[in-house]
């Protein structure tokens, strides 16, 4: 199996890890195996029904990613790649090990919701870390060196911007649905008046907000990418991202109408996920494309022996 490969394989096993998580948190099962790790009801291999078969099944998927990922990670050391690549699947497996322990924290401590949050956005960067590799486009041979145009730093920076977006109302998404405040405003304004009155409705109006600022930006950076002609490819991933967001908003408008039902709320966890997987991938990839001097344009991948999507 090469890296390549075995990297992909590995993000689709976070992407499913994270989403399973929220399944296990909207199911109340994360305390399915007791106050304890690594042991489950005091047991190796508890009696798996209920909550917690769905706990056990989460653990076990976390060791096969933690696997997973160790057997990436000593690939790449053993390939002798340049430094960058190194820095990052060194980046990659402390943030694997620090979600490791955080994991045992969030189980040990009962769940609190704090701890939660910052379990969500470790595993969001380690994902991140994860494409970053997955997409590299000299992980199989030698690494080259070209000049940055301007156009390209501009596309990097508000990617940089997005990617920072999602995760802070990722942050505060979870951080409010464990506190139990996600029903506290409805999907346009609050109970009392369209204005929050109390910590609660505060900090749900925060994550709405948020929400609708990040898909405003995407918005308009793919009117950017329409209108300086950022190039083909980076035009598809922006319209990705806009049909991705657009989507979140109305499955967001969903769980408050339907008072947090378990399915729309892992739903809405799921785009929001792929949401920033496919920002991350796309800053990856601009940050990775020759781009000659002269005219301000992103030429085609496949121009450069890479595939364009």
């Amino acid at each position: 199996m090469n890296k390549r490969f075995l990297a992909l394989i590995t993000i689709l096993l976070t992407y499913f890890l994270i989403v399973f998580g929220g399944d296990v948190a909207s199911s109340n099962s994360g305390m399915g195996c007791g106050p304890e790790w690594p042991m489950c009801n005091g047991e190796v291999v508890p009696s798996l029904r209920g909550a917690t078969l769905i706990e056990y099944l989460h653990r076990v998927i976390g060791a096969l990613l933690g696997f997973l990922s160790l057997l990436l990670f000593i690939k790449i050391l053993r390939s002798k790649l340049g430094l960058i690549t190194r820095l990052v699947s060194f980046t990659m497996i402390g943030l694997l090990t620090v979600q490791v322990l955080l994991g045992a924290v969030v189980v040990i401590r009962d769940l609190p919701s704090i701890i939660i949050m910052i379990h969500l956005l470790i595993a969001m960067l380690f994902m991140g870390c994860l494409i970053w590799i997955w997409r590299y486009p000299y992980l199989d041979g030698k690494e080259q060196f070209y000049q940055v145009h301007h156009d390209q730093k501009i596309i990097i920076f508000h990617l940089n911007i997005l990617a920072c977006l999602i995760l802070f109302t990722l942050g505060f998404g979870a951080y409010i649905k464990h506190e139990t405040y996600g029903l506290a405003c409805g999907w346009l304004g609050c109970r009392q008046s369209f204005f929050p009155g109390t910590t609660p409705e505060a900090l749900q109006s925060i994550h709405k907000g948020l929400a609708v600022v990040t898909a405003l930006y995407i918005l308009v950076v793919t009117f950017f990418a329409f209108s300086k002609r950022w190039g083909s490819a980076i035009k598809r991933r922006m319209l990705l991202c806009s049909f991705t967001v657009l989507f979140q908003l109305l499955v967001g408008v969903m769980v408050i109408i339907t008072k947090l039902e378990l399915p729309w709320a892992v739903f809405h966890l799921a785009i929001a996920t792929a949401l920033f997987a496919f920002v991350a991938e796309a800053r990856v990839y601009a940050g990775n494309i020759p781009v000659k001097t002269g005219p301000a344009y992103l030429p085609k991948a496949r121009d450069h022996g890479r595939r364009s999507f």
